[in-house]
């Protein structure tokens, strides 16, 4: 954390420049847009074995689709894990999108969502990831003021509210919002393998173990309407933790998330909603939280709401899902296949709640 993190909660909303996605069912936003749309998955059964023996179902990307490791880096550290590598290398092929479609952007700050540290875990993100990402990328980011949330699920949209802020707050016109995960790491499949989380034969309650990255320019400022342009309005998010989560001794009401839903709604002031895009993964324990979210603002969504999953079509791709979810918002709103007003929501393993919404201008 940094100095970005200590500034006044944002009260303004912002306005979306650019997105990128990179996904087990497309290399750019457009392709996992039009997959997600058709409802085309990329689960299958993996070269790796669950404590039943029989093999685990994953989504994702093939080996040859990510670019090379970059040899400074592996000759800086030479102690990097295949995870580490693994988001440095789905960073690179996300951010060569997102720079193709706002090439004449200056040095900005990024605030990244990477991956969350669960109990009896190693932490997977690492104090060099952006200064990483920079290198491999190419892209050079703010020498100062990046942030990096380790928050999983919903550190995308906390990393959204810092950015709002650091806007907010003057510093610049434009920032940065990303994030990117993979489960592609033995140990962390062999511990919710433990815990009967990872699909495969026999395993119901479960979820398929994804990879992606995601990443957006925010502004402060809108521009000219133009019919190219994505004329999109993100609102203040709400932020709020749920002290049953998955790993506490708590009992498990779906406050949290609740809270969080009526949070983003107050700020937002748009009624009524009409597309719910959830970070629901295929397990029985995030329907709960759900439910009651939309009990609880039943009078400020519209009775026949579209909900969308698209964990169904890429797997669970962790710290990647908000951004790569606002991509595929942008492209909903540019061809009309998604309703506004939007409201996005990410529910983490751990504490950390948040939900956001979406507007075409």
């Amino acid at each position: 954390m940094n100095d970005a993190t200590q500034l006044k909660p944002p009260t303004r909303p912002v306005y979306l420049k650019a997105v990128s996605a990179v996904t087990p069912v497309g290399l750019n936003a457009e392709q996992t847009a039009a997959a997600v749309r058709s409802g085309i998955s990329a689960y299958d059964e993996s070269s790796i074995y669950n404590k039943r023996f029989n093999p685990m179902s994953m989504a994702l990307l093939p080996e040859d689709a990510l670019p090379p490791l970059n040899e400074e880096i592996s000759e800086e550290m030479p102690g990097l894990t295949s995870r580490q590598i693994r988001l440095l290398r789905l960073s690179h092929l996300a951010l060569d999108e997102l720079m193709a479609k706002f090439p004449s952007i200056e040095t900005l700050p990024i605030f990244l969502s990477g991956p969350e540290k669960l109990p009896e875990q190693t932490q997977p993100c690492y104090p060099q990831l952006i200064e990483h990402i920079s290198k491999q990328s190419g892209v050079k980011f703010h020498e100062k003021h990046n942030v990096i949330l380790p928050f999983g699920r919903a550190g995308g949209i906390w990393a959204l509210h810092y950015a709002m802020a650091y806007l907010q707050a003057g510093y610049s016109q434009y920032a940065i919002v990303g994030g990117v995960d993979t489960y592609l790491d033995l140990y962390l499949l062999g511990t919710l393998d433990a815990e009967d989380r990872i699909l495969a034969e026999g395993i119901m309650d479960s979820f398929a173990p994804g990879e992606g990255a995601g990443f957006f320019i925010i502004s402060s400022q809108p521009e000219p309407f133009e019919e190219t342009s994505l004329n999109i309005t993100l609102h203040p998010p709400g932020l709020a933790a749920e002290e049953g989560h998955r790993y506490s001794e708590e009992p498990y009401r779906g406050d949290g998330l609740a809270e969080a839903v009526t949070s983003a709604l107050d700020k937002a002031n748009l009624l009524p909603i009409q597309t719910i895009v959830a970070s629901l993964n295929g397990e029985n324990f995030g329907a709960k939280e759900l439910g009651v979210a939309t009990t609880r603002n039943s009078d400020r969504l519209n009775p026949e709401y579209e909900i969308s999953h698209p964990a169904d079509c890429f797997g669970d791709i962790g710290a990647a899902y908000f951004p790569v979810t606002v991509a595929l918002t942008a492209q909903g709103f540019l061809e009309n296949t998604i309703v506004s007003p939007v409201l996005d929501y990410a529910s983490s393993e751990l504490q950390h709640r948040a939900a956001v919404c979406m507007s075409k201008n």
